[in-house]
């Protein structure tokens, strides 16, 4: 299972999508080419299936993605497509976004001699795995400075993650403790019991805690690949598709 593999953690994987796509494994960004749960944009997409597709089936993908100039590319059009609209395939973008965090943790504390929190790896998909790695370093070293001047291009687009309503600059400890409290209530989204429309569960059972949920669908599955569950189906089959891709 890819989170026990990669040593990422599952509700990091769970609240970035949360952030990201709101759970929608379809979400299509308006500016750029961003697209699925965890809004990869292409060429992020095709580096990492480049570099883990194969251990998941798709060596056929990644044998068909080439670099040239730091660019990847696919020749045939109708294949890169193809490998592109995996973004928005639940289990195989869970994975991929977990490869690529195990790859950010990995430089992370190679670079900062720590182990990496779940929030410094979302850092690193904010600004970078570079970037992150510069803003750690400043924050371990002096978490009350201020990190607008180090990171003055970002801060201009993002005014309202580096500077506070009333125009001041937050601190480095301050960005940082906002962006793991925005996890937190991504990942804490699908903690508790959610309900199902199906006769099938136990005694007639209409709440069952994820868990649970993961050990009756993954028998249901067997028989039947598409399960229908309500009141609110994207978000509850999704919850089963990622505990069960990543191996909570």
């Amino acid at each position: 299972m890819a989170s026990r593999r990669t040593g990422v953690d599952f509700s990091y994987l769970l609240g970035q999508a949360k952030i990201e796509s709101s759970l929608n494994p379809t979400a299509r960004a308006a500016t750029s080419s961003a697209t699925g749960l965890y809004q990869f944009i292409d060429q992020s997409w095709l580096a990492v299936i480049d570099k883990h597709g194969a251990q998941y089936g798709l060596g056929w993908a990644a044998d068909a993605i080439q670099q040239s100039g730091g660019r990847y590319y696919v020749a045939d059009p109708n294949l890169r497509q193809q490998i592109l609209d995996l973004r928005k395939h639940p289990e195989t973008a869970s994975v991929m976004a977990a490869e690529h965090a195990a790859d950010n943790k990995a430089y992370l504390e190679s670079r900062l001699g720590r182990e990496a929190q779940p929030v410094d790896l979302y850092l690193a998909h904010f600004l970078g795995v570079g970037g992150a790695a510069k803003f750690l370093s400043a924050h371990d070293s002096n978490p009350d400075a201020t990190a607008a001047s180090l990171f003055p291009a970002a801060a201009r687009a993002n005014r309202s993650i580096f500077y506070d309503k009333s125009g001041h600059p937050r601190s480095f400890t301050e960005i940082r403790d906002r962006f793991a409290a925005k996890l937190q209530k991504g990942s804490d989204t699908l903690g508790g019991p959610v309900q199902y429309a199906d006769a099938a569960l136990p005694d007639g059972a209409k709440a069952v805690q994820p868990a649970d949920y993961v050990r009756i669908e993954t028998q249901r599955l067997s028989q039947q690949p598409d399960v229908t569950v309500a009141p609110q189906p994207q978000t509850a089959r999704l919850a089963y598709l990622m505990l069960a891709t990543l191996g909570r």
